[in-house]
């Protein structure tokens, strides 16, 4: 090899890729994959005819890095540049556009030359939807092809700071299950991000309050209100959590049972958030047992069993989270009933949802429903008359409302007839 050719930049060195640097970038990053990268680039066959350029056309080149939109010497060579960087990439036939070429402009089997230029890049944006949350920049990739998956077992290495004054705040090796991280002091923006990670990945996080540690901040890490955090985290280990596809109805009725013991004990010491997660789980985990023709009656029965309760103990939660989400807590209790059309428990949590959204009509029938049931039900009873009062409360704001109403209608028509005797 020459020093004009370059320096094989492939991971198996099978020279498919050389790379010649003809000015320097700044700084150490590197774009890693998911970033979206903006290049000038100019094409050349071996033998110096220009076949595309994007400085002739005088825009900038666009695109994804590492998910297979170019070729693949481009998704080799790009994620090596530094910002400002200028080089040369010799891509073999392999690597470029193989034994069929990219007639008219490229033959087959044809070995090309880019100059490219590094403008700038975007790191990869993982948070839901796509609003900068949660920014990941790799600096070491991972190994292997799984990531974690929801309730894995992960140990990380983590090292928080505060982006407004660099301060360090958080610097430890923790282990716990996805989905459970707040329980140790971990933001959902690492756990989402976590689902993104290889094996061995060591990656740069940088947070937005509503995925950090939102307007409360942290007081035991010292992390203040409304805190854009940064922080390094290497997935040193995982055990996935075995997929649900994968069990038969036995093992998921135990691992709906574990779910559902841990969102009671999330309950009762108020972690609302958390108990929502295992009682979704359990929901999720037994949905499709109850109409599975090749369980047992028996199993069908457990697992109608532990729909009902889950979709109960949901309406319960996000009856009692703050500010209640009453929407949410009407639906699940409707869930419920489609299971136990008489249960009491549904009828009054979805009675008191409805309440809640001001539709204070169906809440009273809820609750005249669970007084045929029980007619003692003194709960039910104080219901009906909170209901009524809404009931009246309304009424008297409609009838209001339609009286002013009429006032500005009929001093409106008053103006009109004065102007009409003036004129």
């Amino acid at each position: 090899m020459t020093v004009d050719e370059g320096v094989d930049i492939t991971k198996n060195g099978d020279r498919g890729v050389l790379k010649r640097i003809i000015k320097e970038g700044e700084g150490t990053d590197t774009p890693n994959a998911g970033c979206q990268v903006t290049v000038h680039y100019t094409g050349t066959l071996l033998n110096g005819t220009k076949f595309d350029s994007s400085r002739d056309r005088n825009e900038p080149f666009e695109f994804v890095l590492g998910k297979g939109t170019v070729i693949k010497a481009w998704d080799v060579g790009v994620a090596t540049m530094k910002k400002g960087e200028v080089c040369v990439l010799t891509c073999a036939p392999d690597y470029a556009y193989g034994s069929a070429g990219s007639l008219p402009k490229i033959p087959p089997n044809a070995t090309l030359q880019f100059e490219i230029e590094m403008i700038d890049w975007k790191v990869e944006d993982l948070s839901p939807n796509k609003n900068k949350g949660i920014l990941r920049h790799i600096i070491v990739q991972g190994t292997g092809l799984d990531n974690p998956n929801d309730g894995a077992l992960v140990t990380v290495e983590l090292e928080g700071r505060l982006v407004a004054d660099g301060k360090l705040f958080d610097n430890r090796t923790v282990t716990f299950a996805l989905g459970e991280g707040s329980e140790h002091n971990v933001c959902e923006g690492i756990e989402r991000a976590l689902e993104k990670f290889l094996k061995d990945e060591k990656s740069r996080l940088t947070i937005q309050p509503k995925y950090a540690f939102k307007s409360e901040g942290n007081s035991g890490l010292g992390v203040p209100p409304n805190s854009v955090v940064e922080y390094i985290v290497k997935l040193t280990s995982f055990e996935k959590a075995k997929e649900s596809w994968l069990m038969d109805g036995a093992e998921k009725l135990d691992q709906a049972k574990i779910f559902k013991e841990k969102g009671t004990e999330y309950f009762k010491a108020n972690k609302f958030h958390l108990a929502i997660k295992m009682y979704k789980r359990v929901v999720s985990m037994v949905d499709d047992l109850t109409e599975d023709t090749r369980e047992s009656e028996e199993t069908k029965a457990a697992a109608k069993e532990l729909f009902l309760s889950a979709h109960l103990n949901l309406s319960l939660v996000y009856l009692k989270v703050r500010p209640p989400h009453h929407l949410e807590a009407r639906d699940h209790a409707a869930k419920a009933l489609q299971v136990d059309q008489n249960n009491v428990k549904a009828l009054f949590r979805r009675g008191q949802a409805l309440l809640g959204l001001g539709d204070a009509l169906p809440a009273i029938n809820d609750f005249q429903r669970i007084l045929q049931a029980e007619p003692n039900n003194k709960a039910a009873a104080n219901q009906i008359i909170v209901c009524k009062a809404t009931i009246q409360k309304q009424k008297e704001k409609e009838k209001q409302l339609y009286a002013n109403m009429f006032d500005k209608f009929a001093k409106h028509d008053s103006e009109v007839t004065a102007g009409e005797n003036a004129s």
